[in-house]
C-alpha cells in the first residue's frame, strides 16, 4: 500500500508555470458563468491526461496543453533559488522587480499549447503503444494527432502549435450516430498503429492508420455490428455495421447491449489474451471475442510459438477421447486450421518506430475459418452468496489483468533466452476480469475456464456443422471479491468511474471517480492463489484455503475531494515513475491540478553502521519526519467567479426589448419576466456564496483542530528531545555534566583524592584505595611475622619448637586465604584502572 509523502507540488501551486497546464480557459469559464447549475453535463469517462514518459497531455477544453513535468519541477526550483539570493543581494525594491522580470524570460516555458480542431470539449486522450500518435476523443468525434517532437518545449518559441490531426471515420464518428464509448490500441498493431473504437450501439471497428494514407482514416479495414453477431449461425454471414443512420426505435437489443466499456489486455500476456477483445455492457453482460485482429499484426516472440504448442497438444489429447464431445474436437481443429495458416506463412520484416528496438515480424490475418470471431457470452457471472448476484448499478469501466507468459515448454531445450517485459512471468495464471460500476463498487472475476479462439461454423449441413450451430453453454466467470470505493452519501448516479493502472505492478490499479481516487492491490492474493494452483504448499486444504479467503486485496483511499460534487469530476489519474519526480500520481479537477507523491522503497532510510571501541550502533540517515501530511486547501471556486449578471443586462441591451432598459420600471408581463430571470440569477449566486461561506468557516474550524493536534505533536517531540539532552532534570545540569562528575569520582575511590583535598565523608574508608592500603598493611605484617617465626624456629630447641610448630594444613589454608584475598583485590584495582582509562579516553 502506497503511503502518501506529499499531497501538493509546489511548481504545480498557483503563481507556478506549471500551473498553467490545467487552468480553465476563459471560453470554459464564460460557460460556466453563464449558466450556472443549468448545463448538464454528459456521462461519460473522463481520461484528460495523458503522458508519455515525463512529459504529460492535458485536455483543457476545446485545448491540449502539453508539458515537461521534469522541466517545469527543474525550472520552478532555480528560479526561486535565484529569485531568494537576489533578494538577499539587491535591497532596492525596484531592482528586486526588475531581477524578477530577468529570471521569468531567461528560459522557455516548458509547456505548449496543441490546438486541435475539434468541435467540442475533449473526454478522453488515449496515447498510442510507440508514443508517437495521440487519439483525441470527444462524446462522438475521434481525432489522431500526430505528436511533435519534444525539442518543441524548449524552444524560444511559445506560441501555440498546430500538429499535423486527422479525423478518424469523418462520416462515421458523428454527432448523429451512436457515442464513443472506448478507443482502444490494438496491443498486436504494427508498431502501434492499429485503433479498436467501440460506439454504445456495440459496434467494434479496427482502423488501420498510416500517416502516409489519409484514406487509412476514413473507413475502418473491419467493422462488426455484435447485435448482428450475437443471432450469427454461420460465418459467412455479413456482420458488418450498416452505413445508414442508426434507428431510434426501441428494442430489446439496444437496451441490454448498450456498451459501456471495453478492453484488451497487455500485449505480454500469455495464451488468447493479446487478441481478445473484452466487451461489458450497462446493464452487467460481459462478452469477449477472440481472436480479434487487424489485417497485418505483428506478435511478440513468444505468442506463436506457445499458442502453436498449445493448440497441438490440445488436438493430441481429444482426437481420440471417446468422452470429448464433437463441438470440443471440431473447435481444436478450427484452432489448428487457424494455427497452420500462419505456419505457412513468411513473416514480412519491418522496422521499429523506436529506435534501439528489434524489428517486427508482421503477418497477414488467417482467412479460414473466418475474419471474425465468435462473439462468447453473455458470461455467466457465478457470484459467490458473499458478493451476491447482480451489480447493484450500471457498469462505468473494464479492466482486464492477462494471465502470465508460460515459458517453461518454450524454452526446454533452447539455449538463448527470450527478453521478456517486467512482470510478464510472474503472478496468476488465470486471467482477472475487473469491473467498475456507477456506485464505485468494483467486482474481480476469475476466468478459470480460460477464454480461447472460437469462429462460427462454416454453412454446411453435415453432423459435425449442426454440433457447431447447436446452442452452447454460456461460459462463466467466478466472482472473488465486490470492493466498495464510495460511501453511501458519495453515490451519484450521474458518476462516472473509471480505472487506472499503476506503474509499480500491473496487479495494482486506481479507482477514480468525482468524490476521491482509491488505490486497490490485488497482490496479497494473487501469488498465494497462484501457489495453489501450482501445488506448491504441503499444509492441510482447509488451512490452505482459510488462507486464502482471508487474504483480501488491499484498498485505501489516497485522496479525497474537499465537496464530492459530481459537476466538479475528477479526471482519471495517471502515475509516473521517474529518478527526478518519485512516485508521483497525477489528476485534475477543472480548475487545478492534484498531485500526490508516495514514498517508495528508494525512500526508506539508510542505516549505518558504525564500530566504535565500546559496542556497535545503528544511526540513521533519514530526517525526523513527525508531521502528518495533508491534503492542500483550495477556497471554494465560486469566490473566483465573475457574476452572470452583467452578462444578463448586455444581452437585455441587444436583444428587441432593449428600448425598456432606460425606461422607468413598469408593471408588465415583461418586466416580471426580466425581474424573474434576474432572481434566478441572483438566488443561485447567493447560495453559492453561502454554501462557500459556511465551508470556508467549517475548514476554519478544523484548522485550528489540526493547528491543536501540530502543536501537542511538537511539544511530545521537545519532550524526547529534552530527554535526550537531560535538560528535564530539575537542576539543569546536562549528562555531560554528570558524567564527567561520575569520572572525577570513580578516579577519587580509585588513585584517592588530589593533594590539598579535603578527607572526604564518613564512607571514605569503604573506597577502593583505602582497601588496597589495608590489604598490602596486613600482607607486610604477615610476611614479618612469618619471617620471625622461621628465624626463631633455628634458635629454640626442639621441645620449643614442637610447642611452637604450627600445623601445616592450617598454615597452608591461611596462605591461601591470603593471597586469594590478594588477587581479588588486585583484579578489582586493575578493572577500575582500566575503566577510568576508557572514560578519559572517551571524554
Amino acid at each position: 500500500m502506497p503511503k502518501v509523502k506529499c499531497y501538493s507540488a509546489a511548481w504545480l501551486s498557483k503563481n507556478a508555470p506549471g500551473n498553467q497546464l490545467f487552468e480553465p480557459s476563459a471560453e470554459s469559464l464564460r460557460s460556466r458563468a453563464l449558466s450556472p447549475g443549468k448545463k448538464k453535463q454528459i456521462p461519460g469517462p473522463r481520461r484528460t491526461i495523458a503522458r508519455r514518459g515525463t512529459e504529460v497531455f492535458v485536455a483543457v477544453g476545446k485545448e491540449i496543453r502539453w508539458g515537461d513535468l521534469v522541466y517545469l519541477k527543474e525550472e520552478w526550483t532555480e528560479k526561486q533559488s535565484r529569485r531568494r539570493s537576489s533578494s538577499v543581494r539587491i535591497k532596492r525594491e525596484d531592482e528586486t522587480l526588475q531581477s524578477i522580470d530577468t529570471d521569468a524570460t531567461d528560459a522557455p516555458g516548458g509547456w505548449r499549447i496543441l490546438k486541435v480542431p475539434v468541435a467540442d470539449d475533449i473526454r478522453q486522450l488515449i496515447i498510442s503503444p510507440n508514443t508517437n500518435l495521440l487519439a483525441i476523443l470527444t462524446t462522438h468525434t475521434v481525432h489522431i494527432c500526430a505528436l511533435p517532437d519534444s525539442s518543441h518545449l524548449t524552444s524560444d518559441d511559445t506560441s501555440p502549435l498546430k500538429p499535423k490531426a486527422y479525423t478518424l471515420g469523418p462520416t462515421t464518428h458523428v454527432t448523429s450516430r451512436a457515442a464513443i464509448v472506448s478507443a482502444l490500441w490494438h496491443p498486436l498493431g504494427v508498431n502501434g498503429s492499429c485503433i479498436v473504437t467501440v460506439t454504445a450501439d456495440a459496434t467494434v471497428r479496427l482502423w488501420e492508420l498510416s500517416t502516409q494514407d489519409r484514406w487509412s482514416f476514413d473507413s475502418p479495414t473491419t467493422s462488426i455490428d455484435l447485435k448482428k453477431l450475437a443471432d450469427g449461425t454461420t460465418v459467412d454471414q455479413d456482420f458488418s455495421a450498416s452505413v445508414s443512420a442508426t434507428s431510434k426505435a426501441f428494442s430489446p437489443d439496444e437496451f441490454e447491449m448498450e456498451v459501456a466499456a471495453a478492453s484488451f489486455a497487455t500485449k505480454g500476456s500469455g495464451g488468447w489474451d493479446p487478441m481478445t477483445l473484452w466487451i461489458a455492457m450497462r446493464e452487467g453482460d460481459v462478452y469477449a471475442l477472440s481472436p480479434l485482429l487487424p489485417q497485418r499484426w505483428a506478435p511478440p516472440p513468444t505468442l506463436i510459438p506457445s499458442l502453436s504448442i498449445s493448440i497441438v497438444t490440445s488436438v493430441a489429447a481429444i482426437e481420440d477421447d471417446p468422452n470429448v464431445d464433437d463441438r470440443d474436437k471440431l473447435l481444436a481443429q478450427q484452432q489448428l486450421q487457424w494455427m497452420g495458416e500462419i505456419d505457412s506463412q513468411e513473416p514480412q520484416i519491418v522496422e521499429s518506430v523506436i529506435p534501439g528496438e528489434p524489428a517486427l515480424e508482421v503477418y497477414t490475418r488467417p482467412s479460414r475459418p473466418g475474419a471474425i470471431p465468435r462473439l462468447q457470452g453473455p458470461f455467466d457471472l457465478q457470484a459467490s452468496p458473499e458478493t451476491g448476484d447482480d451489480l447493484d448499478s450500471s457498469i462505468t469501466d473494464m479492466l482486464v489483468i492477462g494471465k502470465k507468459t508460460e515459458t517453461e515448454d518454450l524454452m526446454l531445450g533452447e539455449e538463448d533466452e527470450l527478453d521478456f517485459d517486467n512482470g510478464d512471468q510472474e503472478g496468476l495464471s488465470l486471467t482477472v476480469i475487473c469491473l467498475l460500476s456507477t456506485s464505485g463498487q468494483v467486482r474481480i472475476y476469475l476466468d478459470t475456464d480460460g477464454v480461447q479462439a472460437q469462429w462460427l461454423p462454416p454453412k454446411s449441413k453435415s453432423r459435425l456443422g449442426r454440433a457447431l450451430a447447436a446452442e452452447m453453454e454460456p461460459p462463466a466467470l467466478l466472482a472473488f471479491q465486490a470492493i466498495d470505493t464510495m460511501t453511501p452519501v458519495e453515490v451519484n448516479e450521474g458518476s462516472w468511474p473509471v480505472f487506472s493502472t499503476d506503474v509499480m505492478s500491473r496487479y495494482n490499479f486506481f479507482v477514480t471517480h468525482h468524490a476521491a481516487i482509491t488505490f486497490i492491490s490485488l497482490t496479497p492474493w494473487i501469488f498465494r492463489l497462484e501457489s495453489e494452483l501450482l501445488g506448491e504448499f504441503e499444509a492441510g486444504t482447509d488451512f490452505r484455503l482459510g488462507l486464502l479467503a482471508n487474504s483480501q486485496s488491499t484498498r485505501d483511499r489516497v485522496y479525497a475531494q474537499q465537496a464530492a460534487d459530481v459537476a466538479i469530476p475528477l479526471a482519471g489519474c495517471v502515475t509516473i515513475r521517474d529518478p527526478d519526480l518519485g512516485y508521483f500520481l497525477l489528476s485534475a479537477t477543472p480548475y487545478e491540478p492534484i498531485a500526490l507523491t508516495f514514498e517508495t522503497p528508494d525512500d526508506e532510510p539508510v542505516t549505518v553502521r558504525q564500530d566504535s571501541p565500546v559496542h556497535e550502533r545503528e544511526v540513521s540517515m533519514a530526517p525526523l519526519d513527525f508531521y502528518e501530511p495533508r491534503p492542500v486547501y483550495y477556497p471554494p471556486h465560486t469566490f473566483s467567479e465573475s457574476s452572470a449578471l452583467p452578462e444578463l443586462l448586455e444581452r437585455l441591451r441587444t436583444s428587441r426589448h432593449k428600448t425598456i432598459v432606460n425606461q422607468e420600471v413598469k408593471l408588465s408581463p415583461l418586466t416580471l419576466a426580466i425581474f424573474t430571470d434576474a432572481h434566478k440569477v441572483l438566488s443561485e449566486e447567493t447560495y453559492r456564496l453561502g454554501v462557500a461561506a459556511a465551508e470556508v468557516f467549517r475548514r476554519c474550524e478544523l484548522l485550528q483542530a489540526e493547528l491543536r493536534q501540530q502543536v501537542r505533536k511538537a511539544n511530545e517531540v521537545k519532550g524526547k528531545i529534552d530527554t535526550i539532552n537531560g535538560s528535564h532534570r530539575e537542576n539543569n545540569d546536562a549528562k555531560e555534566r554528570a558524567f564527567v562528575e561520575e569520572v572525577k569520582a570513580m578516579e577519587a575511590s580509585v588513585s584517592g583524592p588530589p593533594p590539598g583535598a579535603e578527607a572526604g565523608s564518613r564512607n571514605q574508608s569503604k573506597q577502593v584505595w583505602k582497601r588496597l592500603e589495608e590489604v598490602k598493611r596486613l600482607q607486610a605484617e604477615l610476611v614479618a611475622e612469618a619471617e620471625a617465626l622461621k628465624n626463631a624456629s633455628g634458635t629454640q630447641s626442639p621441645a620449643s619448637v614442637e610447642q611452637l610448630r604450627i600445623p601445616q594444613d592450617i598454615r597452608r589454608s591461611k596462605l591461601q586465604q591470603v593471597q586469594g584475598l590478594l588477587s581479588r583485590e588486585s583484579a578489582l584495582v586493575e578493572a577500575v584502572t582500566s575503566r577510568l582509562e576508557r572514560l578519559q579516553a572517551s571524554i
